[in-house]
């Protein structure tokens, strides 16, 4: 068993990281995933779909119950479904497929991933090209194709910044986020906050408002109508509380985001999805339909086809050019991380950094096609039905099978080539979801759950009755040296890489962290209270509202160099502990 596991040993240390358990001493806390969350849900694509409330017709009182229910639902799903399995297994789940259900499943179903990561990438940069088109005056893309070389070059470029991000892998993806995610949050505040009072201007003749309740009557008289495009009754409560729970299904039921909670000390660490949930999927979508609504009075034109950019620059001035890109770029990172592991799982073979530039490259030329970000919703919820069935099979397997007698990782046991079950089930489950689309028999945005269920239930009787139950005392005594050379392996790498962190309290990086929270943050929201509290008058608002956009273009700047200044300084520490632990040879 030694010479088998010194084996095991060399074999392990060959193989990429990705592909195997996340070691314990590379875990983080809680504040890692509060920021990766917010600045990953807080997006450019926030701007369709609070377009999309608006134009199906959902009424206020719809919007703030509905949304908030399930927007809790989903924080609810991330929790107990996602996090323990993640916490776990320490897997990302295109890994787990390629290790436990065959050849044929995962390469399918890592390469479906791949397809709807790397479109949903390129959506959001998209977006954020919309915002660099109106700064550099390029003409609108009306076509589904690019019509203008311009938006072609500023399109890619924009591109190339988020596959390096992806590239580098999560602690600069969690860096980059934990630097946006402030500010993206302040800023889809701060510019729903200055359209409002020329929201009410429109309908009362005041500019000023004194209550929440004037503020939901405004609303739901100048937004959230109850009235689509059609001038029909919109969509209800139970459709919005299906949508801002399904619009991740593909992440929490289906389980992709293992991949980043993998990285989670503790399940609860799950909750932290809240801030993405209830500020990015919550206040945000709220804030971009207000400034939707205002930006489609102001232009004169429906709002079905106003662009994020225009939009931004109306509410926010300049910086609204830099939200823009910020949020497309954040969601369009983790996306892009995501489908490196997806294709990493495809090709196992090839390191998840030349896997990521090669989507990254397919990315960039997505990103120059205007269709992708417009056909943005029907992907995202079409793509939930598709990957839950799978989310459902893992779930099966973790938490069901040692329950009944049968073995988590029985097919690898086994040593059968392919997962007849899981393949059979996932296809069941497919036709059965788009079957119940077809015959309208079921709630689509609630199509996820019946189907999550069925592939629960249809992979366990499969899965018995292939000899899930079975006794494999070989294959396990294999399994078992295999788990303990991985064991001694992390040990061998904490002790190399394991440092004991170093709290930077020097009185020039607290004056650092004064800045950006001030100026950046609390600046910035100052000038939007007062632009919705002090504007006694049409003069007044247009004064503070120019105030406001002169200033926080300013501020925006000294927020992103003080705040990667400051991250910069925290991390000094631990480099210089690192040098001293490994010095030169």
């Amino acid at each position: 068993m030694a010479e088998t596991t010194g084996e095991l040993r060399h074999a392990i240390a060959g193989m990429d990281d990705e592909q195997l358990p996340v070691p314990r001493h590379r875990l983080h806390g809680p504040g890692h995933f509060l920021g990766l969350y917010a600045a990953e849900h807080v997006a450019a694509t926030e701007f369709v779909i609070g377009a999309a409330f608006v134009a199906l017709g959902a009424t206020i009182h719809d919007i703030l119950i509905g949304l908030l229910i399930g927007n809790m639902l989903a924080v609810l799903s991330f929790w107990l479904i996602t996090a323990p399995i993640a916490v776990k297994t320490r897997l990302s789940l295109y890994t787990y497929l390629e290790q436990n259900m065959g050849e044929l499943f995962s390469r399918l179903y890592n390469g479906a991933n791949v397809l709807i990561f790397v479109v949903i990438s390129a959506a959001m940069i998209t977006v954020s090209a919309t915002a660099l088109r109106v700064l550099f005056g390029v003409p609108p893309q009306l076509m589904p194709y690019p019509t203008s070389p311009a938006f072609v070059l500023i399109a890619a470029s924009a591109s190339v910044i988020a596959v390096l991000v992806a590239y580098y892998g999560f602690n600069v993806l969690s860096e980059f986020a934990s630097i946006c995610a402030p500010w993206l949050m302040v800023m889809f505040t701060a510019g729903g906050m200055v359209l409002l009072p020329a929201l009410n201007e429109s309908l009362t003749g005041q500019t000023t408002l004194d209550s929440f309740r004037a503020f939901v009557d405004l609303a739901g008289a100048t937004v959230f109508t109850g009235t689509n495009a059609a001038g029909e009754p919109g969509i209800g409560i139970w459709e919005v509380i299906g949508f801002a729970w399904a619009a991740n299904t593909f992440a929490h039921f289906g389980l992709i985001d293992m991949a980043l909670l993998r990285y989670a000390r503790k399940t609860r660490y799950g909750l932290c999805t809240a801030t993405g949930m209830m500020f990015g999927h919550y206040v945000a979508w709220i804030s971009a339909a207000l400034m939707g609504a205002a930006t489609a009075a102001f232009m004169q034109t429906s709002i079905a086809v106003v662009s994020p950019g225009d939009v931004a620059y109306l509410a926010l001035g300049a910086s609204g050019f830099v939200i823009v890109i910020v949020a497309g770029w954040t969601t369009a990172n983790s996306n892009l991380y995501r489908a490196g592991l997806a294709a990493q799982a495809v090709f196992p073979n090839t390191s998840r950094t030349k896997v990521t530039l090669i989507v990254g490259a397919v990315v960039v030329v997505g990103s120059c096609f205007p269709i992708i970000y417009r056909s943005f919703l029907p992907l995202l919820t079409y793509a939930g039905l598709l990957l839950v069935p799978v989310g459902g099979i893992v779930f099966a397997e973790q938490h069901l099978f040692p329950r009944m007698g049968m073995k988590t990782y029985w097919h690898k046991l086994r040593g059968a080539h392919q997962n007849v079950p899981a393949i059979a089930t996932w296809a069941a489950a497919l036709v059965f979801g788009f079957g119940l689309n077809l015959i309208d028999l079921f709630p689509f945005y609630y199509l996820f759950v019946p189907t999550w269920i069925l592939s629960i239930l249809l992979y366990s009787w499969l899965a018995k009755r292939a000899g899930a139950d079975k006794e494999w005392p070989e294959a396990e005594d294999r399994l078992a040296a295999f788990d303990q050379a991985v064991k001694e392996h992390h040990q061998e790498l904490a002790a190399r890489e394991a440092i004991e962190p170093a709290k930077d309290s020097t009185v020039l990086t607290k004056l650092i962290r004064a800045v950006w929270i001030v100026v950046g943050l609390l600046i910035p929201a100052a000038l939007a209270w007062r632009v919705l509290f002090n504007s006694p008058d049409l003069d007044a608002y247009y004064a503070n509202r120019e105030l406001f956009y002169s200033l926080t273009i300013w501020c925006t700047g000294i927020y992103f160099t003080f705040a990667w200044w400051d991250l910069q300084r925290s991390k000094a520490p631990r480099r210089m502990a690192a040098a001293v632990e490994c010095p030169a040879e």
